[in-house]
């Protein structure tokens, strides 16, 4: 069991930080904490402006490292610690904030108390229905608008780990195969040993019987029974959750977190192994690895003496440049998220920094068919407030396109005199996202054709509607006007951008091991088992074969 830390007051609160400007719970704000409430059942490029006298064009600081690595996430974490196994001095570059926890922390915002620490660098809400302003900060969360689709991405050390319910599922074969056929051969090692390696690092667990039969858990009963009743197989979702500290909070020791599903900003009481106290923390203990939070990397290049360059800008909680940084490497992973890898590969093809990168960069992405409904006004009993994480599911056996439906408590039940639950569903797609260079931004932009995932929506529709006949209430589709994912996947796709080790393909030491090489779908599950599991795959086989001769 983890033992609880010293109780942390969290991250910093801006100084200059303006009163925000709540407006209530309305039906539209109930919906936005549905969508909130999935937040992570399931980080990039933005921002950053340079300061008033902070640093001149010229003022750029030069490093040199052996290897870099982008991002803190499942892909990074994983990468940093084999890496410093190996005895590689390792340099991780992470655009956001630590964010320590302990029990009663006050670390993260709460959905009814949302504040500047919700949002990456934005002035406002990124919550549907939530009409709050403020100061930017570099809070956890980015909104990547693109053209049919919002890609909502974790911005903190430890990516998306720190937001997401903790959804820990691995694909069957057969799924897996359907969503990642060029690496269908991979899927038996995965099974034998990288999966078990992710599970066991991240002390994935499912829901205890004394849990789950407590009050705050009768949403979760409910969703199972009554899907039960419609022909669906319910499961308890594995989860790298401290069951202790969901006890703790029934037993009145902490303030409620788990127990009320307020974890979509980050779970204050601590007892979530993600990837910062995990990986992270044991590639740190090697004295090999250096984390480097507030550092957005800019743009990419191959130098003239065939080194790759990171441009980086450090900033500080507002955005504001400190200073600019020119860091040269040998052995350069990209693991900052789908959208971030992607974008700054499209960057660097179009602007001549990267020569003859592979056509496929930025093509094949996907949303993994996330889709989050709100079930309002069930007949039974769902509770006065909704436990989580998200800790039971349910598969379709006869469905022709894989999908898993999830319910995810949402930290608002009732306004209105209506009663709310969450379900999200998601499963396979076609990969038929594209991103493209925009030169006005100097940066990359997402196109999603609703047709690619049109076949499988209608799917999670009707058996939402199903869910709703057998357990009465009305069913919404919170997404249907405003598509998002909390799942983004693919743009530098296996086989066409990289080999199956992740290996950019025709450049020594350039390697992507993080979502983005997925093309848009995880076998009808959450992403972040299988992107850590092909990470530890991809990363043994790049510490055999290339450390000690090409980096």
């Amino acid at each position: 069991m983890q033992t609880p830390p010293t109780t942390l007051t969290g991250a910093p609160m801006s100084p200059d930080a303006p009163a925000r400007h709540a407006s209530g719970i309305s039906r539209r704000k109930l919906l936005g904490a549905t969508a909130l409430g999935a937040t992570a059942v399931a980080g990039s490029l933005a921002g950053a402006r340079i300061a008033q006298g902070a640093v001149t064009p010229a003022s750029v600081t030069e490093q040199r490292e052996r290897a870099v690595v982008i991002g803190s996430g499942f892909g990074g974490g994983v990468t940093a610690l084999r890496l410093a196994q190996a005895d590689v001095p390792t340099l991780v570059l992470e655009r956001g904030m630590r964010w320590p926890t302990g029990p009663d922390a006050t670390t993260f915002c709460r959905f009814a108390d949302m504040d500047h620490r919700s949002a990456w660098l934005s002035d406002h809400s990124i919550v549907p229905g939530v009409d709050e302003h403020w100061t930017p900060y570099t809070g956890v969360i980015e909104a990547v608008e693109g053209k049919g689709m919002t890609a909502n991405c974790g911005a903190a050390v430890g990516g998306g780990s720190l937001m997401y319910h903790g959804m820990s599922l691995q694909p069957t074969k057969e799924n897996f195969t359907r969503s990642i056929p060029v690496a269908s051969g991979l899927y038996d090692q995965l099974e034998r040993w990288a999966y078990p390696t992710v599970r066991q690092m991240l002390g994935i667990s499912t829901i205890p019987d004394s849990v789950l039969a407590t009050d705050p858990y009768k949403s979760s009963r409910l969703f199972s029974e009554v899907a039960g009743r419609t022909g669906l197989t319910p499961f308890r979702v594995p989860l790298p959750v401290d069951w202790s500290y969901v006890q703790g909070e029934l037993d009145g020791r902490y303030e409620a977190t788990y127990t009320t599903s307020d974890i979509a900003f980050g779970v204050n009481n601590g007892g979530k192994h993600s990837i910062d106290v995990t990986y992270l923390a044991k590639a740190e203990a090697t004295g090999k690895v250096t984390v480097a939070p507030l550092h957005v990397v800019r743009d990419i290049e191959l130098d003239r003496k065939q080194r790759w360059v990171v441009h980086v800008d450090r900033i500080d909680t507002t955005g504001d440049v400190q200073e600019k940084k020119r860091i040269v490497t040998d052995a350069l992973f990209l693991n900052a998220g789908s959208p971030g890898t992607t974008r700054l590969l499209v960057k660097a093809r179009a602007k001549g920094l990267v020569p003859d990168l592979p056509d496929a960069v930025g093509t094949k992405w996907g949303n993994n068919g996330d889709r989050i409904w709100a079930w309002i006004n069930p007949n039974g009993d769902a509770g006065t407030q909704q436990g989580g994480p998200a800790c039971v599911g349910a598969h379709d056996p006869h469905s022709r396109i894989p999908l898993t439906l999830i319910h995810a408590g949402a930290p608002v039940t009732r306004a209105g005199g209506k009663t709310l639950m969450t379900i999200v569903g998601f499963g396979v797609v076609d990969p038929a996202g594209t991103w493209t260079y925009d030169a006005d931004k100097d940066d990359a932009v997402l196109t999603w054709p609703a047709t690619a995932d049109a076949a499988l929506q209608a799917l999670i529709a009707a058996r939402m509607e199903a869910i709703a006949a057998a357990g009465g209430g009305l069913m919404v589709d919170t997404n249907a006007k405003a598509p998002s994912t909390w799942h983004s996947l693919g743009g530098v796709p296996m086989g066409g951008a990289v080999d199956l080790h992740g290996r950019v393909l025709g450049h020594r030491g350039l390697y992507v091991l993080d979502g983005a090489r997925i093309p848009g779908s995880t076998g009808a599950c959450n992403p972040s088992l299988t992107i850590a599991a092909l990470a530890e795959h991809s990363i043994a086989a790049i510490v055999r074969g290339d450390v000690g001769r090409l980096f």
